[in-house]
């Protein structure tokens, strides 16, 4: 063969299969996802981890709701003529909210007070007992029990443009909720959480307000152990 025409084959050859290359988009989509997975992975994590917030978000207000209702509950039905609020009947308000919170390590992460606003001697408000749970070392933002024992200086609870005020005979159990949030991916991205609600309810019925000693809450044999706030 001529060694002119050979040369002019193999260069042909050579410039055939490098348009074929220059055209062979069979390995872009491997490319352009090497790029976008990252990204995808971060956004989807990131949705996740805004979504459960929200979700926790929606159970605390659920929990404090549900607490400051059922100790409202407290007694209710009772034939006693004033029902007693009993350490055992707080405690078990208590073991209902960590069910409803199940899966939070709520003990561990939060905490409840619960709070009974009443009527003093002088017409004003008071705390007139308080109970606790949960190990979140935290106090109540409007004081703790015995706050407005005396007097008309304690203007109630709640956001100072919306106070709840207890009325002579009855009581409004006061539900603080504060927990501290357990990221699911992006801790330290989105920082130190504390999610806080509060809720509050009239009981239902009259109670025996008094209790032993004024302290509003009865212990009888067999007694139970207190749900402190200290």
């Amino acid at each position: 063969m001529n060694p002119l025409l050979r040369r002019t084959k193999i260069a042909g050859r050579r410039a055939l299969r490098r348009t074929r290359l220059l055209r062979d988009n069979r390995a872009t989509v491997m490319v352009e996802m090497a790029f976008c997975v990252p990204l995808l992975v971060l956004i989807g994590f990131g949705g996740i981890e805004i979504s459960n917030l929200t979700l926790v978000n929606t159970r605390i207000s659920q929990i404090g709701l549900n607490t400051a209702d059922n100790a409202a509950r407290i007694a209710y039905g009772s034939n006693l003529s004033l029902p007693r609020v009993r350490e055992v009947d707080i405690n078990d308000v208590f073991a209902g909210a960590e069910a409803q919170a199940s899966g939070l390590s709520f003990k561990q992460n939060g905490r409840i007070i619960l709070s009974s606003l009443e009527v003093n001697d002088d017409g004003g408000q008071t705390i007139k007992w308080q109970r606790c749970y949960g190990d979140l070392n935290i106090n109540s933002s409007y004081g703790p029990q015995g706050t407005g024992a005396t007097g008309s200086s304690f203007p109630g609870m709640g956001p100072s443009n919306n106070q709840v005020k207890a009325v002579s005979g009855t009581a409004i159990m006061f539900v603080e909720v504060t927990y501290r949030y357990q990221p699911v991916a992006y801790g330290n991205w989105l920082g130190p959480r504390t999610i806080r609600n509060e809720a509050a309810f009239n009981i239902r019925e009259g109670r025996d307000l008094e209790g032993p000693d004024g302290g509003g809450v009865y212990n009888p044999s067999p007694s139970v152990t207190k749900s402190s706030c200290t």
